[in-house]
């Protein structure tokens, strides 16, 4: 009798632990810009929707996976206010960034995908008191990595979404700078290497880092950051934030 009340106990304990478990994944889902989440909230059950920092909060489902999907505007300090909202309040368990972004890597063409080995801010720079270019003092870091098994259910996504587009596993270089001219492409390349650049992944990177959450970044190519890149992105910008959205969403659903 002893022993079977034990069994009993051990059984009320132990397997809601275990759904709770399955259950807790939360997913945060974040954009620059409107059409970068557009497709993702169309094919979401949204429940509820909070505005925190004039940034909307869209929670609710993707499949069988509770998501929260935001535009979090550009820049960097948008990106890092929106991580850190989606880590207090919705206590999301892993960040997902999709968007579009320029080529530094002349093998990429419009349309082929970056998902993120890591991320760098190509504008951080406080060498004259004795750091690396690039590091963010007192973590010891120029370069904050994804997730490995994120980086991985990423790129079997976009392969499967887009089977005839090129997929790399690569660095993305972030600053509040649109990169419009070669100069600027050349200095960033010169100091970081990289495969592609935009305004938000290495502060989402660092946020993910110093609050623990699991991240992983996915780029589709808008232009080459050139002197086409005005023309090429706002020409190829609505057609590759929606494949990229739907790697992401094809992602989730298989999570």
């Amino acid at each position: 009798m002893k022993k079977f009340f034990v069994l009993f106990l051990l059984a009320i304990i132990f397997v809601p632990i275990s759904a709770c478990a399955e259950s807790s994944i939360k997913l945060g889902i974040i954009g620059a810009m409107d059409v970068e989440v557009e497709t993702l909230k169309n094919a979401a059950e949204i429940s509820r929707k909070i505005t925190r920092a004039e940034m909307e909060f869209c929670e609710g489902k993707l499949g069988n996976v509770d998501v929260v999907i935001v535009r979090c505007g550009m820049g960097k300090v948008n990106a890092g206010i929106c991580v850190q909202i989606l880590a207090d309040i919705f206590n999301v368990t892993h960040v997902i960034n999709t968007g579009v972004a320029g080529s530094l890597n002349n093998a990429l063409n419009i349309g082929d995908i970056v998902v993120a080995v890591d991320a760098v801010q190509h504008d951080y720079d406080v060498t004259p008191i004795n750091f690396e270019k690039g590091e963010i003092p007192y973590t010891g870091l120029v370069a904050f990595n994804t997730d490995e098994k994120l980086r991985e259910q990423a790129v079997n996504a976009a392969k499967k979404v887009a089977p005839g587009i090129q997929v790399i596993k690569g660095r993305i270089c972030t600053g509040d700078q649109f990169i419009a001219t070669k100069e600027q492409k050349n200095k960033i390349i010169s100091s970081f290497g990289g495969d592609c650049c935009e305004m938000e992944s290495g502060a989402i990177a660092q946020a993910c880092y110093l609050n623990k959450i699991p991240f992983v970044i996915i780029r589709a190519v808008a232009d080459k950051a050139d002197k086409t890149e005005t023309v090429d992105f706002h020409k190829f910008e609505t057609q590759t934030a929606k494949l990229c959205a739907s790697i992401t969403e094809y992602m989730i659903k298989n999570f």
